[in-house]
């Protein structure tokens, strides 16, 4: 490789990436009209115990996240819980910055061998395969809740009724899609190989074929617990911030809002006016606090994506990413 695009890659990857996220989340939150009324909103927010015990569960959420990544890079290569945790970090900080967190993958391979770095990538895919599958699963319950249970239907009044089934059954078919894919992901390694023309990428997927039914199914509920540590994070924020909703009705809301932020197209810089957009229109059904749900939007954004991402870009300062050869 030449080597200006080692030093490059080495040297000013960190500082660029940490410039970049720094001016692009500053215009992203300064450019928010009604930034003093919220943010006045969360300074008085910190005075409750539930604001603190939703800020802390950022730190189970990414040791969650380490874990899982722990796993599925085992048959690689051995990472220790530390070094999986400052992987994920320096992800989030990529992800920031490309559509639909993509580049979460180029930021958790830094910290893999270099040889290693392309069959990394697929466990990188599959573990965002079964946080994906939690998701829709638990959006689509969500969906169901408030078609078929006692609440009324004032989400599902938004959208004809036609288009809502619709919706409902397109969630159903991709959830059981989705679970199959990965819990038969051995028996889809062998339909690609079969593929000429997919040959070729076919042994950067094989990896993928050595993980047991045990195995997916831990990895699985780690993307579980982790999914129920953003809705207890949520729920408790909205509580902070005088968001009074039923907490069973809560709960279904924010599966259906983060069923909606998975299929929405955003870019990690771009993420925040769309979060508050969906959740207004998610909760203004259940609550008159416009106030409240965007400042509880903006918060969860904070902790959750933002600080991880500063960390993360913090991170790759210190890595050399190209061995010298």
């Amino acid at each position: 490789m030449n080597k200006n695009i080692k030093i490059f890659l080495n040297y000013f990857l960190g500082p660029v990436l940490f410039l970049a996220l720094s001016w692009s989340l500053y215009k992203q939150v300064i450019n928010r009209p009604d930034l003093p009324e919220r943010w006045d909103q969360i300074k008085q927010s910190w005075k409750y115990g539930y604001f603190w015990v939703s800020f802390f569960m950022v730190f189970i959420n990414w040791g969650l996240e380490a874990r899982k990544w722990q796993l599925l890079i085992a048959p690689l290569e051995k990472f220790t819980l530390i070094k999986a945790f400052k992987s994920v970090l320096s992800g989030c900080s990529v992800t920031m910055l490309t559509p639909n967190r993509i580049g979460e993958y180029g930021g958790r391979i830094v910290y893999v061998q270099e040889e290693h770095r392309l069959s990394a990538i697929p466990l990188t895919i599959l573990g965002s395969l079964s946080q994906l599958s939690v998701t829709v699963i638990l959006g689509t319950l969500g969906l169901l809740y408030f078609q078929f249970g006692n609440t009324g239907h004032v989400l599902l009044t938004l959208l004809p009724g036609y288009a809502i089934n619709i919706i409902i059954v397109a969630c159903i078919i991709t959830s059981s899609c989705l679970v199959l894919i990965y819990l038969r992901v051995g028996f889809l390694i062998k339909i690609v190989d079969r593929i000429y023309w997919l040959k070729k990428i076919n042994r950067y997927l094989v990896l993928l074929s050595s993980f047991k039914r045990k195995q997916l199914l831990r990895i699985l509920f780690l993307s579980f617990l982790r999914y129920m540590v953003f809705i207890l994070q949520y729920m408790l924020l909205l509580k902070v911030m005088q968001v009074e909703i039923a907490p069973v009705v809560c709960f279904c809301l924010l599966s259906v809002f983060y069923l909606l932020m998975a299929i929405a197209p955003t870019i990690g810089f771009t993420e925040l006016p769309v979060r508050a957009a969906a959740s207004v229109q998610v909760l203004q059904l259940y609550s008159s606090n416009i106030l409240g749900i965007q400042a509880a939007s903006l918060v969860i954004w904070i902790i959750n994506l933002v600080l991880p991402a500063i960390a993360g870009s913090l991170l790759i300062f210190g890595i050399k990413i190209m061995k010298e050869k």
